[in-house]
């Protein structure tokens, strides 16, 4: 397992810290391990704290008052989530469950905030990849509202490349744990749809299946190929 300061200085949103910003997140952090399954945190929780994900990923989703779950975001290795790490004060607004054996570095909230109160340097790092987040989330919503089925499951797919590699759209594979179950419960469409369309891409060369993953194999590609789909 990696040590505390690698798992810290991978995460991009930390990338602003100076040597001693990192000392300091370190003596903050602590490690905390969940099964298959085992929920990090409830929609609805009023702890703050940053999470940085040192091994496994995390499923984030909403859930209705029937029970039914929403998955909306899966984050590897390197990646953060804490929706109120910002907002102290307010309940999370989703849940976070280990999607499998995860291992998570956790900071406090306040800490976290104290943290870039010192080195304010830090500051232009962590907004822009916030507003990254944001206008991701906003293209969905458009993506969803304007774009064919194709477009839509190929930029979804595209997002979560680009969440594997820190925000960046490169040539290199990236490989996540996705089946095409969890692609249908993420778009809200059916199996067979997806199944459609991800075999298209397969036969394409722009995605390669496996036993319960998926990697697209050059996002740069994939990202020219959908953006001469027809909207």
């Amino acid at each position: 397992m990696s040590d505390l300061k690698t798992v810290l200085q991978a995460c991009p949103l930390l990338a602003g810290l100076p040597d001693a910003g990192f000392a300091e997140a370190e003596a903050l952090a602590r490690w905390r391990h969940f099964r298959a399954g085992e929920p990090i945190y409830d929609k609805g929780s009023m702890q703050s704290s940053l999470c940085v994900i040192a091994d496994g990923t995390v499923r984030i989703s909403s859930v209705n008052s029937e029970g039914r779950e929403a998955t909306l975001i899966i984050f590897g290795t390197a990646a953060w989530f804490g929706d109120t790490v910002f907002s102290p004060g307010t309940p999370r607004v989703y849940g976070a469950t280990a999607h499998d054996d995860t291992t998570i570095v956790e900071m406090p909230g306040e800490g976290f905030r104290q943290l870039l109160a010192r080195y304010p340097e830090a500051y232009p790092v962590a907004l822009d990849l916030v507003s990254r987040r944001l206008w991701s989330a906003m293209s969905i919503i458009a993506d969803d509202a304007l774009r064919g089925i194709e477009a839509r499951i190929g930029r979804r797919l595209l997002f979560l490349a680009q969440i594997q590699g820190h925000g960046e759209t490169h040539p290199r594979p990236v490989t996540f744990r996705l089946t095409r179950e969890h692609i249908a419960n993420m778009m809200g469409m059916t199996r067979q749809g997806v199944h459609r369309v991800i075999k298209a891409f397969e036969k394409e060369g722009l995605l390669k299946l496996d036993y319960g993953r998926i990697t697209v194999t050059d996002p740069a590609t994939l990202q020219a190929y959908l953006d001469h789909l027809p909207d």
